[in-house]
């Protein structure tokens, strides 16, 4: 069995031929960019459905779900290169940069979680599903992703870029499924996605994960208050920047507006794109959208983060 399911994307424009001859690993070839959405409709979207289902819905479950039904309407963002080829993955999944405290020896490392299929499953499932999959990281019980951090504590320092090379080289160009030494189905999924919000920070671009194969990361930023024109005039605003790095040699600007246009649209218009909320709650935020918009101290608070009064995000 292969390590992923692929398909070999045949029909290349002159340009993407040039792109890959030109741009020989991820290092080279980073295209950037942002956009700043209007997030009011948003915070009252959330807060409806924690009322109306006790679950913890944030941005990054969000993201989820929006990401995961941009790449299912532009498959050619859900590729990897092999052999200077472009293969079109079959299955759609997500992954977060979750931050964690590396249980054996205290410092602060990064990790992940990833959802299949995010397209596919309800915001409830998301959440639980992140939550639980979140904990087990940040406890250090996640068995795939601790196998293999665990791992490479013991490769010699001169070694490690060799090592990597040489698990890219059986894992992504061979394509061999090495489940069965304990690396996990890959890890990295079709898309990363960072909150950056979460440790203070308004923007930033992220770079790509050479050894990842992913062709896009975007960088969730911080909800502020914010001047925007509404009905000619000008008011205050929530507004989040969202950053994304890109791969050149697989994605141009076209493919970008495209995937700009469906996140801006599901995300400023939450009511009619994402799941519909249950219960009065439900009914009654719908019924206030496009009412005044509401105070910032009316967004609960984050869990333990009493200076982020919006729900960003969990990582």
């Amino acid at each position: 069995m292969p390590h992923l399911h692929l398909k070999r994307k045949r029909d290349l424009s002159a340009f993407r031929r040039l792109a890959i001859g030109t741009w020989r690993t991820t290092y080279d070839p980073q295209a950037y960019g942002r956009i700043t959405l209007e997030m009011d409709q948003t915070i009252r979207y959330i807060e409806a459905f924690r009322r109306a289902t006790g679950k913890r819905l944030t941005v990054t479950h969000l993201m989820a779900k929006a990401a995961g039904r941009v790449l299912k309407e532009v498959p050619d963002a859900n590729a990897i290169l092999r052999w200077n080829r472009i293969y079109l993955r079959e299955e759609i999944s997500v992954f977060f940069q979750v931050a964690m405290r590396d249980p054996k020896t205290g410092q602060i490392d990064l990790s992940g979680v990833k959802i299949d299929d995010p397209q596919d499953k309800s915001l409830a499932a998301i959440v639980d599903e992140f939550e639980e999959h979140a904990g087990r990281v940040r406890a250090g019980e996640d068995r795939d992703l601790e196998a293999t951090r665990q791992a490479f504590r013991w490769v010699p320092a001169l070694l490690l870029n060799k090592a990597l090379d040489a698990l890219d080289f059986l894992v992504y160009k061979l394509n061999l499924n090495l489940s069965w030494a304990g690396l996990p189905h890959d890890p990295y999924g079709s898309i990363m996605i960072t909150n950056i919000g979460t440790l203070g920070l308004e923007e930033a671009f992220a770079p790509l994960l050479p050894h990842g194969h992913v062709g896009i990361i975007v960088a969730i930023g911080a909800i502020q208050d914010a001047p925007v024109v509404r009905g000619g005039e000008v008011v205050v605003g929530k507004t989040m920047p969202l950053s994304a790095t890109f791969d050149h040699r697989l994605l141009d600007g076209a493919h970008a507006a495209k995937m700009v246009s469906m996140v801006k649209t599901w995300l400023e218009d939450p009511f009619r794109y994402f799941d519909p909320i249950p219960g009065p709650s439900g009914a009654e935020a719908e019924a206030a959208e496009g009412e005044a918009e509401p105070a910032a101290e009316s967004a609960p608070a984050a869990e333990g983060d009493s200076a982020a009064p919006i729900p960003q995000a969990d990582p």
